[in-house]
């Protein structure tokens, strides 16, 4: 059995902040930043099975960086 806690709030890909709005308690009501970004359902299957589904990938992992720069 697992017993490692997964940070929701940490990129698994690079270990920066992802910026996930649902991670933060402070921001838990507001639409994250990927539900509205395309992001290669390559990158996601290329991720360890353990952290699938658990964090979300920064910004820059998930190839949207610049977009999301440029939208704020």
């Amino acid at each position: 059995m697992d017993t490692h806690i997964i940070d929701t709030s940490i990129c698994p890909v690079c270990g920066a902040s992802n910026r996930c709005t649902l991670a933060d308690p402070r921001t838990v009501d507001q639409a994250c930043w990927c539900f509205t970004a395309e992001i290669d359902p390559a990158l996601l299957a290329a991720l360890p099975e353990e952290v699938r589904g658990q964090a979300c990938l920064c910004p820059q992992c998930a190839g949207v960086g610049a977009k999301i720069r440029d939208a704020s």
